[in-house]
């Protein structure tokens, strides 16, 4: 029986961007033993939510670099034209989950590298289609037709209520919740775990380790795969690019630090040897087996 793993999530959300390396490190120790689902919490439904708390453009930009980029992920820090809301790229990708349920994943990625390595303005369609044509194969004409959709918009609020449902839980209780607009809610990147009835929270953004002992104690029988030896082994096993940080993360054994250094000379040697492509991402790259 696969672990069902809800993730409460925004494609805005700086923080839900930077727990990426911990969970490639999920999908590659448990594979498909943990199936995963997405709940869009929908931050913001207009930009003014996010003016009327003191956000600028220069004052996100400023953030990635002085608060996030010590994670890892790839960030830049080109101003936006101005300050964008998220719920329009959240109904866009319960869309994509209507439309294409196996690119939802590949349309999340792409989205975040969007929001935070390009200054696109993603609450506006053609921001957001530019950023979906990342993703292989999927319909982005279709996904933008879908958005107005009753269906699509009756599983987006579906997503909210469920996100907006934290109260008096453990998530709470780590001071994690976030009560912006009414209810008590997750915040990204929330993982809550469930196996035959039961059910443990890592609540908001936690270290691997927290998630890795969640998953032992929910299933002390599942198959956990052990690190693999270079680079290219990680690249081979996802279906999608990976940033260095990403694949170092996935490299490390224990609770070791991922060796960032050593995993991107790998890399290097993987795209020299004509086995793997590297494309610019922010301040970093997107690694991909050839």
């Amino acid at each position: 029986m696969a672990i069902e793993v809800t993730h409460f999530t925004d494609p805005g959300c700086p923080w839900a961007y930077s727990a990426r390396p911990a969970h490639a490190v999920l999908r590659w120790r448990y594979g498909d033993a943990l199936r995963w689902r997405f709940a869009f919490i929908g931050l913001t439904e207009q930009a003014d939510q996010y003016v009327r708390r003191g956000y600028t453009p220069a004052r996100s930009a400023q953030g990635y670099a002085a608060r996030f980029r010590c994670y890892g992920m790839p960030f830049a820090t080109q101003p936006r034209p101005r300050v964008c809301a998220t719920g329009r790229a959240c109904r866009a990708l319960v869309a994509v989950r209507v439309i294409d349920p196996e690119r939802e994943e590949q349309a999340f990625r792409a989205l975040q590298h969007a929001w935070f390595t390009t200054p696109l303005v993603l609450d506006e369609d053609p921001a957001i289609a530019e950023a979906l044509e990342h993703v292989p194969g999927l319909d982005v004409a279709a996904v933008l037709d879908a958005i107005g959709d009753e269906e699509v918009e009756r599983r987006y609020q579906d997503d909210r209520a469920e996100a907006r449902s934290a109260e008096g839980g453990p998530t709470e209780l780590q001071g994690k919740t976030a009560q912006t607009d009414g209810p008590v809610r997750y915040t990204a990147p929330s993982l809550i775990f469930a196996e035959d009835g039961r059910r443990l929270e890592a609540g908001g953004f936690q270290p691997v380790e927290a998630y890795d002992v969640v998953v032992a104690n929910l299933d002390p029988g599942i198959a956990r795969r052990e690190p693999p030896d270079h680079a290219l082994d990680v690249l081979r096993a996802f279906p999608y690019g990976l940033t260095t940080q990403e694949v170092a993360a996935v490299m490390t054994r224990g609770n070791d630090a991922p060796d960032r250094l050593a995993a991107e000379a790998q890399l290097i040697d993987a795209v020299a040897d004509g086995n793997a492509v590297r494309d610019q991402l922010g301040d970093d790259a997107l690694w991909t087996a050839a």
